[in-house]
C-alpha cells in the first residue's frame, strides 16, 4: 500500500499511531514498494525522527539519506504536522518535489523557490534554504512548520549562503530538525546547541561504512588511456570531474575518437533520444557526443541538455560523462567510477588544492548501491608528471635493451602551477571533512523581517535580533560586530521613518513598520519596487520608451557574468582597433581601456534615482543596482537567441544566457504595471517569452503547468517511473501558435539583414543567407547597385517601422510566406527592398524563423 493510502487510512480511522507503529508502517512500505531493507543507520535515524528527536545524519553518499527524509516526512504527516524539505539549489528542490508528489500525492506536496509557488499551503513544502530562512524571520510560527529536513547541510559553511542555513536553527525553536550531508565533519557542538534550543534530544548518526566501498587510485597516465581501461574492465559509467566548463567540453570532444559503445549501444541511445530537438551550436556537438556514449554536464548547459544527459546516464547508456563538480550536489545520476582530473581548483581568487570536504563530496558519487560491489575514485597526475614518467620509461626500455640512453630530462611544472602528488591524494582520502564554519550575517532585510512580524513590543523584536546575533555560532568578536551592524540598521530604519515606536495604553513601547513589505521581498527581485518608481521617470511618448523601460528592469536583475564579460571584451577589442587607427600611443590606450565596460544604458539616471530611493527605503542598500543591456542589446541588434550566443561566443554558457533571459521575461511580465506597458512593450514581452520557450520551455512552461495539481501528479508519475520513456523536455511548442511573437521574430530576422547591408557586413550576410543559396557575391552585386543610387541605408527607428515589411500569406498552404522588406533610403523613395520567403515548416523545426532571400533590388 502506498504511503499516501496509508495516511488516508490513518486519517479515516482517526486513531493516533505510536512511534513504533509509524516506523513499522514505513519499514513495510520500503520493503514492499521499493524492495529495500533499511540499513541500521537508516533505522536509527527514522526511529529518532518518529520519537521526536532531532537527528544529524552524517553518513557517506549511497547510504540512503533520501529514504530517511521520506521517513521523516511520513512521521510528521502521520502526526498531522507540517514539514519542509530544503536544499541549496532549485534543481534539487524540483527533483525532490517530484519524488514526494509521486509518494504522497500532489495534494500533500508544494514547492516554493522564490520565482514560483505551487500549492504553498500543502503539509509538505519543498523550498530553498533562503525561503525557509525568510519565513522564519517574518513569522514567529513559521507558518505552522514543526519539522525541518535540511539536505546538503554542509552549505551551512558556504560564505555567501550559509546564513540561510543557520537562521532556522536559531529561530524555529519548536521545530524538529533532520540535518543531512555526507561531509559534515565534527558537529558535536552544533548538536548540543540544537538540543538546548529546541528542548529535544539530538541523535548523531555518523561513522557508518559505505554499503559500496571505495577504492582510491593515483593514475600517472593520459586521460584517454585511463578511460579505455575503464571501458575494457567494465568499470563505467565514469564521471570525469573538471573544475572548468570549457575543459569538460574539450575533454569530451577529445574522447570522441575512442570507440566506447558498439553499434547495438548506439542504436539503443538513438532510440532513447528519439525526436529530442538539438539546437545549432553546442546542441549539435552534444548530439554527436551522446550518440557516441559520452555525456557533458555543467551549469552552463541548457536545462533540457543536462536533464537528457542525466536520464541517459540513469539508463546506463553513457559510458563517460565529462563535467564539473555540479553532480556533487545531490542530483541522482548513477556513477561507477569518478575520475578527478585535478586535485586543485580556482576558487574565484586563487588556485588552491581541494579541501577534504570538496574531495569527499565529489568522490562520494562513485559506486551505485544495488549495482556495484565497489566504487573507484581515480585521481589523475598532472600532465608534466605523466610526461616525465613516459620519458623515464622510454629511457629505461632503451637501457634494458643494451642501448646507451641519456638520462630522461624532467619537465618542470608551469610557472605558478599549484601541483599535487600521490601524497596529496592520500592525505585527502584520510582526512575528515573540515569542521563547519558559521557564516552568519546581519542585513537590512533580516532586521525588517523581524520587525515586520506585526505590531510587537520593542523588547520582543530586540530579543529576536539578540538571538540572531548572540546565539549565532559566530566567534564572540564577530557577534559584537554583527550587533553593531544590527543597531546601525535599526537606527537607520527609525531615522528614515520606516520603523516607528509608540506607547500603547498600558505604557508599553511597541514597534511597527510604516510600509508594507512585498511577499518574499528579500528573495525574488528585491529591487522590483525601485523599478516601479524609476519607470515613472520615463516619458511614455519618447521613441526610446520601450527600450528604456527594459533597461530599468534589467538594472534590477543579477548580472549574467558570462554575457557582460563577453560584451566588455568585445567593446574593448573594438576600442583598441579604433584607438590604433587614430594613432593613440600604447600607454594612453591602456588608460582609456580601463574606462570601457559593458553597455550600461541609463546608468547615470538610475544611479541618481537609486540614491534618492534608498533614503526612503534603506534596506535596498543590501542589494546593488546593475545597469546592463542584454535584452535591449538583442532588440537593437535584431538578435535571436542563437545570434546572441554566436556573436559573443557564449556557446559553452548558453544555459546561463537562457536563465537570464527567462528571469528578464518573468520580471518584465510580472513587475511591469499594465499602465506602464505600451503596444511595443507588449510585443517585446511576448517575443521574449516565446524565444525562451522555443529554446527550452522547461524554464517557463513547466513551472506554469505545475500550478495545476493534476498536471503536477502526472509529471511526477513520469519522473518517478523507471519504465517510462525518456522524459526529455516538454514537447516542443508550435512556433506559429503565437502569431504576434512570431511576427516580431520575423521582423527582427529581416531587420538584421537590413543592418548588415547598411554597414556592408558581408561576412554576416554570408552566414545568414549563403546556406540558402543567396551568397556573398549576390549581396555585393545588389548593394553595389543600391549604393550607386543612395549614400546610405537608414537603420534608425523609422527604418524598423512595421509598414516597411509586407507579407503575402497566400502560399501558407504550401508552407511559406512571401515577404518584401523595404530598405529605407535617405530620400524616402522606398524603391529598394529584400524579397524572399519564410519557410514555415523549417521554422517550426528550428524554433526561429527560417528566411530564404531570393532577390535584393529595386521594386519590380
Amino acid at each position: 500500500m502506498s504511503l499516501a493510502r496509508q495516511l488516508d487510512e490513518m486519517n479515516r480511522t482517526g486513531g493516533a499511531a505510536t512511534a513504533d507503529e509509524t516506523f513499522a508502517v514505513f519499514e513495510e512500505w520500503a520493503w514492499e514498494e521499493r524492495g529495500l531493507r533499511l540499513y541500521p543507520a537508516q533505522e536509527e535515524a527514522i526511529l529518532g525522527m518518529t520519537l521526536g528527536s532531532n537527528v544529524v545524519l552524517a553518513t557517506p553518499t549511497g547510504t540512503g539519506k533520501s529514504l530517511v527524509a521520506l521517513g521523516a516526512h511520513f512521521a510528521a504527516l502521520a502526526e498531522g504536522r507540517r514539514t519542509v524539505y530544503t536544499a541549496p539549489i532549485k534543481a534539487l528542490v524540483s527533483e525532490k518535489f517530484f519524488e514526494l508528489v509521486a509518494v504522497f500525492g500532489a495534494d500533500r506536496v508544494g514547492m516554493i523557490t522564490g520565482d514560483t509557488s505551487i500549492n504553498p499551503d500543502a503539509p509538505i513544502i519543498c523550498c530553498t534554504a533562503e525561503i525557509l530562512a525568510n519565513l522564519a524571520l517574518r513569522d514567529r510560527e513559521a507558518n505552522g512548520i514543526t519539522q525541518v529536513v535540511m539536505d546538503e547541510f554542509h552549505f551551512y559553511a558556504d560564505p555567501d549562503r550559509g546564513w540561510a542555513w543557520q537562521v532556522p536553527l536559531l529561530l524555529m525553536e519548536d521545530a524538529q530538525f533532520l540535518l543531512m550531508s555526507a561531509t559534515l565533519g565534527d558537529v558535536t557542538e552544533l548538536a548540543d546547541d540544537l538540543s538546548r534550543r529546541t528542548g529535544r534530544d539530538t541523535e548523531l548518526v555518523t561513522g557508518v561504512e559505505r554499503p559500496v566501498p571505495l577504492e582510491f587510485t593515483y593514475a600517472v597516465a593520459p586521460t584517454h588511456e585511463v578511460i579505455e581501461q575503464l571501458v575494457e574492465d567494465r568499470e563505467t559509467p565514469a564521471y570525469l570531474v573538471h573544475f572548468n566548463q570549457s575543459h569538460a567540453v574539450e575533454q569530451a570532444q577529445a574522447l570522441a575518437s575512442i570507440k566506447l559503445v558498439d553499434r547495438a549501444g548506439r542504436d539503443e541511445i538513438a532510440a532513447a533520444i528519439g525526436a529530442f530537438r538539438f539546437s545549432a551550436g553546442f546542441g549539435q556537438t552534444l548530439s554527436r557526443l551522446v550518440r557516441s556514449g559520452i555525456g557533458v554536464h555543467h551549469a552552463g548547459m541548457l536545462p533540457k541538455y543536462r536533464r537528457l544527459v542525466e536520464q541517459l546516464a540513469q539508463r546506463g547508456l553513457l559510458k563517460v560523462i565529462c563535467g564539473t563538480d555540479t553532480l556533487g550536489v545531490g542530483i541522482n545520476v548513477p556513477i561507477r567510477t569518478v575520475v578527478i582530473t585535478a586535485l586543485t581548483k580556482y576558487d574565484g581568487e586563487k588556485m588552491r588544492r581541494l579541501s577534504a570536504r570538496e574531495f569527499h563530496q565529489i568522490a562520494g558519487r562513485a559506486g551505485r548501491a544495488g549495482f556495484d560491489t565497489e566504487g573507484d575514485v581515480i585521481a589523475l597526475a598532472p600532465e608534466f608528471e605523466v610526461e616525465n614518467a613516459r620519458a623515464a620509461a622510454k629511457a629505461a626500455a632503451k637501457a634494458s635493451g643494451g642501448k646507451k640512453a641519456k638520462p630522461a630530462k624532467k619537465k618542470s611544472p608551469p610557472q605558478g602551477f599549484v601541483a599535487w602528488t600521490e601524497q596529496t591524494l592520500d592525505k585527502l582520502v584520510a582526512a575528515s571533512p573540515e569542521p563547519l564554519v558559521s557564516r552568519m550575517r546581519i542585513t537590512h532585510s533580516m532586521v525588517l523581517g523581524v520587525i515586520g512580524r506585526g505590531e510587537q513590543y520593542e523588547g520582543d523584536a530586540l530579543d529576536t535580533l539578540r538571538t540572531l546575533v548572540f546565539d549565532s555560532h559566530e566567534p564572540r568578536a564577530a557577534q559584537f560586530a554583527h550587533a553593531r551592524t544590527a543597531i546601525e540598521i535599526f537606527r537607520t530604519l527609525v531615522r528614515g521613518g520606516i520603523v516607528e515606536s509608540y506607547i500603547d495604553g498600558r505604557g508599553q513601547r511597541l514597534l511597527r513598520l510604516t510600509v508594507e513589505l512585498q511577499a518574499n521581498f528579500a528573495l525574488n527581485q528585491p529591487l522590483s519596487p525601485f523599478a516601479l518608481a524609476a519607470l515613472e521617470l520615463l516619458d511614455p511618448d519618447s521613441p526610446s520608451y520601450a527600450l528604456d523601460a527594459i533597461s530599468v528592469i534589467e538594472a534590477t536583475l543579477e548580472d549574467p557574468r558570462a554575457i557582460v564579460r563577453a560584451q566588455e571584451h568585445r567593446a574593448r577589442g573594438e576600442a583598441i582597433g579604433a584607438m590604433k587607427a587614430d594613432g593613440i600611443e600604447y600607454e594612453e590606450r591602456m588608460e582609456l581601456l580601463e574606462e570601457i565596460t559593458h553597455p550600461q544604458p541609463l546608468a547615470e539616471l538610475l544611479g541618481e534615482a537609486f540614491e534618492e530611493y534608498v533614503k526612503e527605503v534603506p534596506w535596498a542598500r543590501d542589494y546593488e543596482l546593475r545597469p546592463k543591456s542584454v535584452v535591449r542589446d538583442m532588440i537593437e541588434r535584431a538578435f535571436g537567441f542563437r545570434d546572441l550566443v554566436n556573436y559573443y561566443g557564449l556557446g559553452r554558457a548558453e544555459g546561463g544566457v537562457l536563465r537570464y533571459l527567462s528571469d528578464a521575461y518573468r520580471a518584465l511580465e510580472r513587475t511591469m504595471p499594465e499602465a506602464a506597458k505600451t503596444e511595443e512593450l507588449d510585443e517585446i514581452i511576448d517575443w521574449l517569452g516565446e524565444l525562451v520557450r522555443q529554446v527550452d520551455s522547461s524554464l517557463v512552461d513547466e513551472w506554469t503547468e505545475l500550478a495545476n495539481p493534476d498536471v503536477a501528479a502526472e509529471l511526477a508519475a513520469r519522473h518517478g517511473s523507471e519504465d517510462a520513456a525518456l522524459v526529455g523536455p516538454p514537447p516542443a511548442r508550435s512556433l506559429l501558435a503565437n502569431q504576434r511573437a512570431f511576427m516580431v521574430m520575423v521582423r527582427n530576422a529581416l531587420f538584421r539583414r537590413v543592418q548588415a547591408a547598411a554597414f556592408e557586413h558581408y561576412d554576416e550576410l554570408e552566414t545568414l543567407d549563403a546556406p540558402h543559396g543567396f551568397g556573398v557575391q549576390k549581396w555585393r552585386d545588389a548593394l553595389d547597385g543600391y549604393f550607386t543610387e543612395y549614400d546610405e541605408i537608414r537603420v534608425d527607428g523609422d527604418a524598423r517601422a512595421a509598414g516597411l515589411l509586407t507579407l503575402d500569406k497566400q502560399a501558407e498552404q504550401a508552407g511559406t510566406w512571401e515577404f518584401r522588406q523595404v530598405l529605407l533610403d535617405p530620400d524616402g523613395d522606398k524603391d529598394w527592398g529584400i524579397e524572399g520567403e519564410i519557410d514555415l515548416a523549417a521554422s517550426e523545426l528550428e524554433g526561429e524563423p527560417v528566411v530564404r532571400v531570393n532577390r535584393v533590388g529595386p521594386t519590380a
